[in-house]
Parts: structure tokens; C-alpha cells; sequence
């Protein structure tokens, strides 16, 4: 048992070892750290047993004392009178209380301390625990859900119980407020102050809380509420220097509003509802559709449109492997056209895949627009890894059969690319062919503008390849997930689910050779639940005859 344990150790050891850390942003990695946190948990209970041990040795001799000087002290020199007792009083002094000494200086955490000590080089780190509280952050406002939902762990899906106590919340507010988040910092110090008034127990202070709060209210322009805040919380800390020298501040802004306000009596007096926030704009365009689409609201599929989607069995141009056991095809979207393929991969070789790419996982990169350099990207929060055909039969076997539906040649396409998705684990909205030589022509309207913006002066990802663009994207669904994790495309209207074990597919350039502007898509983030995939891109070298090109652009 000591030699299985031992050996799963240096195991995990040996995984972690090859991680560069971001475990957020791997659920699969960060696996590992419930098997290291349990490894931790039996060595403190065997360092509690030693001191157990130890102590109960130390009380036994205290109670033997104790008796023993009680009868000696009572009458000294009678109790000497007997030689032994005398002996015994000397030996007592010169060798058994020195050797007690020894053993109350024993060090009885040397060996769990060496443990931890060499554990923690593979633990998250700070830059982990702001991922992870940007992650549930980012679920917060994907999927509408207050702080309190959140804190009492009431997510759709969920078959293990967990919540966030006042402390733990405290501990979002403060991620958020570091990173300049005030919006957050308000919705979860509210949170903190909602569960300390309802008697629950923390370390956290009602003064610690509203010290945050009142500047965090008074940054999103609510100088009333920071006042009225800042007053509480010299109420509860008079003492309190910082928010003192913020009470006059305050009081003096609001003199001055005031005097601006007597000086013209026109101007409108703001119509914003105290204590009530909008969360700020950012960069993407198409969030509020995006993330629509993400709790599936929102969806285009028209009754239309769906009775032009069916079901075939797919034989992939009559190839002799399909013909015998052809594929289910399902249409999830008409133009662009975009298909299913059910039972495209088998659980086992599922597994065999994930244990192949779970050593090689590395976060996720995005190439720079400008630069063409590989960088990470807080809108991609995943960890994938690339496989060869060499690195196992499966891997080929895979491939081949992606080669078979598709009929594309997988010659030119890229490595097998396997993707585990984090704590909240996303993709925002974006192409996957590269968007070089602009399209001048591309209607510049809607969030097609943001397009036109962030990729006019985009280098040719693919150039130093010699294989042309992504013509095609086949993405194969490796598990289930218990909420959110769809895949949808902003520009359609269109949400698809994963299923553990199909595909979906479809071309990421007209036959023109243009990029299909339509195909703009995204992996929502995952809410409940372990998300796997693996895809195949494949590029236009090679598919020549097998798709000829169109008559006009817009084939």
C-alpha cells in the first residue's frame, strides 16, 4: 500500500512538473491538485497522531509529578529520610527531567513541514487565484447570476454542494478592487455585509468591508452612498484614520456639487438609481449578444428556417470506409451551412486522447494581430495541447476518419489539437482563418466594424505554413458539460450544444477562397462541468480538387 502511494506521489509529481502553473485555466489539470491536497491532508494526520503521542506522554509524567511532590512536599525531610526516595529525587533531577526536556523539543512537524515544503512549489499561484475569481466573475455577468446565487453554490447541473462563506466572498471583492474592478468590488462586498448582518461567523470585519465598499462606490461616481458608507464605518471604528480624512473629502466634493447645483438651477440632476450600477462597456462589440446566446436566448432558428435543417446518414462522397457504416449527419445550421456528426469518436478513445494530451497541456495562445507573435489572452482561458500521428495509433485513426466525413485531405491540415477549458473556461468571439489580405469590401456595419478595426493591419497567420488558409473547422465534443460551454456564432443567431462523442463541421472559407465573415464563433464559458475537445483545421493546399473554387466571390 506504502509502495502505491509512494509511486502515485512521484507520478503526480512528475505531471505537475511539466505544468507551467495557470492551473485556472485547466480543469483536467487542476485534477491534480485534489489528489496533492489529499496526500497533504494524510501527512498532517500523521504529524496530529505523533503530537497526540507526544503530548500524552508528557501529561502521563505530569500526572505522576504531580502525585509524587504532593506526598514529598508535605513532609521534605521525612519523605528523604528513606535512602531510596533520596536516589531517586537525584536521578529524577539529573536524567529524567532532562530527558523530558528532549522529548517536549522533539520536532514533531519536521516531516509533514519537508512535505509542504515540497509541495508548494507546485501550488497555484496568486496570479491562479485572481484567474479563478475573475472566472466566477465572468459567469456572474455571463449567465446573470447575483453574488448570493453564487455564494450558495445554487447552479444548474451541480451534484456536489458548495458555497462561499463570508470571508471567501470577501476574498472577490478584494480580487476585483486590486484589479480596478469596482463594479465587482460592490456586488460582492454587498454580498460580504449581507452575510455578516444575517449572524454569520468570519475574520472578516464589517470596517474591513466597508472600507472597500465606500471607495469602490465613490470611484463608480456614487459620492452620496461613499459618504453615508464612510459614516458607518467611523460609527463601527472612530479611530479609523484613512476613512476620516475620506469623510472630509467626501463632504467637500458634496459641498461643492451642491454650490454647482444652486449656480444653475437648469442643470438635470442625475437620474441613476442609488446603489444601483450598470456594468461597464468593454471591448467586444457583440457582448450582449454573444452572451445572450450563451444562456440560450436569443436563437434565430425560426420555424423557417428549421424545416430546411434534416437528418441523413452521411457517407462522405460514397467513400469506401463509409459506405459499409455510414455517419448520422445532423443540420445545426442551414447557410452557412454548418453539420453534426453523432458517435464520431468512442469513449475509449476518448480517454486513450485525454491521457495522451494531459501532460502536454499548455495555456492556450492567440496570435497577435499586429505582431504575429503567440500571446496569452484573458479572453481564452483554456489549455490545449497538439498531437502527432506517431505519438499513438488513435491519434491517426482519428484523423483519418475526420479525413473520411469531411472528404478533405488531412496532408496539409494542422496537428490534433486537444483543448481543456478552466474554471470558467472561454473562447470570445473570433474567426478561425486568418483575415489577411483585408477584404476592402466587407460591409463595415453592425459588429462587422469591429472587424474592420482589429484586423485591418492583421499579418498572414499561415504564410510561414505554405497551406493556404483554414478552409475548414471540424471540432470534435470530448464530454459532456452540466451548463454553459455552448459553441455559438454571434453573427447567426446560432447556439450549439455539446454532446459527448459528436462533431460539428464547417467551412471556414467560401469556395472563393474568402473568408466566410459569418463564421465568427465562440466557446462560451463553462459554468458546470469538465469541457474536452479536440478539432482539426483543415487548410486549402491540397482540397483543390477535392473543393474546386466558385465562379464569383460569394460562392
Amino acid at each position: 500500500m506504502k509502495l502505491q502511494e509512494s509511486m502515485l506521489l512521484m507520478a503526480w509529481f512528475g505531471v505537475l512538473s511539466s505544468v507551467q502553473a495557470e492551473f485556472f485555466t485547466s480543469i483536467g489539470h487542476m485534477t491534480d491538485l485534489i489528489y496533492a491536497e489529499k496526500d497533504l491532508v494524510q501527512s498532517l494526520k500523521e504529524y496530529i497522531l505523533v503530537e497526540e503521542a507526544k503530548l500524552s506522554k508528557i501529561k502521563s509524567w505530569a500526572n505522576k509529578m504531580d502525585a509524587l511532590t504532593s506526598k514529598s512536599a508535605a513532609d521534605p525531610e521525612g519523605y528523604l529520610a528513606h535512602p531510596v526516595n533520596a536516589y531517586k529525587l537525584v536521578k529524577r533531577l539529573n536524567t529524567d527531567w532532562p530527558a523530558l526536556e528532549d522529548l517536549v523539543l522533539q520536532d514533531s512537524a519536521a516531516g509533514f513541514i519537508a512535505n509542504l515544503s515540497v509541495q508548494r512549489q507546485f501550488f497555484p499561484t496568486d496570479e491562479d487565484e485572481m484567474g479563478a475569481a475573475k472566472a466566477l466573475m465572468r459567469l456572474q455577468d455571463t449567465y446573470r447570476l447575483d453574488p448570493d446565487t453564487i455564494s450558495r453554490g445554487e447552479l444548474p447541473g451541480t451534484k456536489y454542494q458548495a458555497v462561499l462563506n463570508a470571508d471567501d466572498c470577501f476574498g472577490m471583492g478584494r480580487s476585483a478592487y486590486n484589479e480596478g474592478d469596482y463594479y465587482h468590488t460592490v456586488l460582492w462586498m454587498e454580498q460580504v455585509l449581507k452575510q455578516l448582518d444575517a449572524g454569520e461567523e468570519a475574520t472578516t470585519t464589517k470596517s474591513q468591508v466597508l472600507d472597500y465598499l465606500s471607495y469602490a462606490v465613490f470611484q463608480l461616481g456614487d459620492l452620496h452612498r461613499a459618504l453615508e458608507l464612510t459614516r458607518r464605518l467611523l460609527s463601527l471604528d472612530p479611530s479609523h484614520e484613512r476613512a476620516g480624512g475620506n469623510l472630509r473629502y467626501f463632504e467637500h466634493l458634496l459641498e461643492e456639487e451642491r454650490e454647482k447645483m444652486l449656480s444653475n438651477k437648469t442643470e438635470a440632476e442625475l437620474a441613476t438609481q442609488e446603489g444601483i450600477y450598470e456594468r461597464p462597456v468593454d471591448y467586444l462589440p457583440e457582448r450582449e449578444v454573444y452572451e445572450s446566446l450563451c444562456r440560450g436566448e436569443g436563437v434565430k432558428l425560426t420555424p423557417r428556417r428549421q424545416k430546411r435543417l434534416f437528418c441523413r446518414y452521411h457517407h462522405g462522397n460514397r467513400a469506401p470506409q463509409l459506405l459499409i457504416a455510414p455517419f448520422k449527419e445532423e443540420d445545426e445550421w442551414d447557410s452557412p451551412h454548418i453539420v453534426r456528426y453523432y458517435d464520431v469518436m468512442s469513449d475509449e478513445e476518448i480517454e486513450r486522447i485525454k491521457e495522451i494530451a494531459k501532460p502536454k497541456l499548455a495555456r492556450a495562445t492567440v496570435r497577435d494581430p499586429k505582431t504575429g507573435v503567440l500571446t496569452v489572452a484573458s479572453y481564452r482561458v483554456s489549455k490545449s495541447s497538439w498531437l502527432e500521428e506517431d505519438d499513438d495509433p488513435v491519434v491517426a485513426r482519428v484523423n483519418h476518419r475526420m479525413q473520411h466525413i469531411t472528404g478533405l485531405s488531412v496532408k496539409t491540415a494542422e496537428l490534433l489539437q486537444v483543448a481543456n477549458y478552466g474554471v470558467g473556461g472561454q473562447y470570445e468571439p473570433h474567426f478561425d482563418f486568418s483575415r489577411r489580405p483585408f477584404d476592402s469590401g466587407l460591409k463595415t456595419e453592425g459588429n462587422r466594424v469591429a472587424t474592420f478595426l482589429n484586423y485591418n493591419h492583421e499579418r498572414d497567420a499561415f504564410k510561414r505554413l505554405g497551406t493556404g488558409n483554414r478552409v475548414a473547422t471540424f471540432l470534435n465534443y470530448m464530454s459532456d458539460v452540466e451548463a454553459g460551454g455552448a459553441t455559438v456564432f454571434p453573427d447567426l443567431g446560432a447556439a450549439i450544444w455539446p454532446k459527448k462523442g459528436t462533431a460539428v463541421f464547417w467551412y471556414n472559407l467560401l469556395r472563393s477562397g474568402e473568408g466566410d465573415y459569418r463564421t465568427r464563433h465562440a466557446a462560451c464559458p463553462v459554468l458546470v462541468g469538465c469541457k474536452w475537445v479536440s478539432n482539426k483545421w483543415f487548410h486549402e493546399r491540397g482540397q483543390e480538387f477535392l473543393r474546386p473554387c466558385g465562379s464569383t466571390e460569394v460562392d
